[in-house]
């Protein structure tokens, strides 16, 4: 929204983080993990997924911001509004549709997110796709009532946060369309 010298190269970096497939990084994000110990925790997946997804939501986020036009904006500044306050009482609540679509897209885009957690976590710390993936079936077969019941799960949470955002998620979704 404010001009920052070379904006265009550092959005451009922020999204070329999205180019490099996530597993071809695996390998010194596991040793800086070891380092950190932080290898085989929740903790060391939230902050993976959340850098992982922060470009993800810059760029989508940029986008619903520069929809909201500027004289909202500028007429707070006369009203006599700080620059802090302009944002948090004009902008913020405007970008409401945008926050929950980022939301929503990064919240999937983490929960589905099946590599970083193999390679990263082996005991504790399992996530929802590797525990699937270790499963093993015996000599009737695979347990279908646990398939069954970890699906159920899995779900569950998406579906809950997804209808709490649904108000703003057609707006969110259709964002960026011609208008006829």
């Amino acid at each position: 929204r404010y001009r920052i010298p070379g904006a265009k190269d550092w959005l451009f970096f922020v999204l070329s983080t999205r180019f490099l497939p996530p597993l071809a990084v695996v390998v010194p994000i596991f040793l800086m993990y070891r380092e950190f110990e932080l290898q085989n925790t929740l903790a060391g997946l939230v902050i993976l997924y959340t850098a992982f997804n922060l470009s993800l939501a810059v760029w989508l986020m940029k986008g619903f911001i520069d929809e909201i036009p500027k004289a909202y904006e500028e007429a707070a500044l006369v009203d006599g509004y700080s620059r802090f306050a302009a944002f948090r009482k004009i902008i913020l609540p405007r970008a409401r549709t945008g926050m929950a679509v980022t939301a929503v897209f990064c919240l999937i885009s983490a929960w589905n997110e099946y590599g970083f957690a193999q390679s990263l976590n082996y005991s504790k710390g399992v996530t929802v796709p590797v525990y699937f993936a270790g499963l093993q079936g015996n000599i009737r077969g695979l347990p279908w009532p646990q398939i069954a019941a970890g699906a159920l799960v899995y779900v569950v949470p998406i579906v809950v946060f997804t209808v709490l955002v649904r108000k703003h998620l057609l707006r969110g979704v259709t964002f960026g369309t011609v208008k006829a």
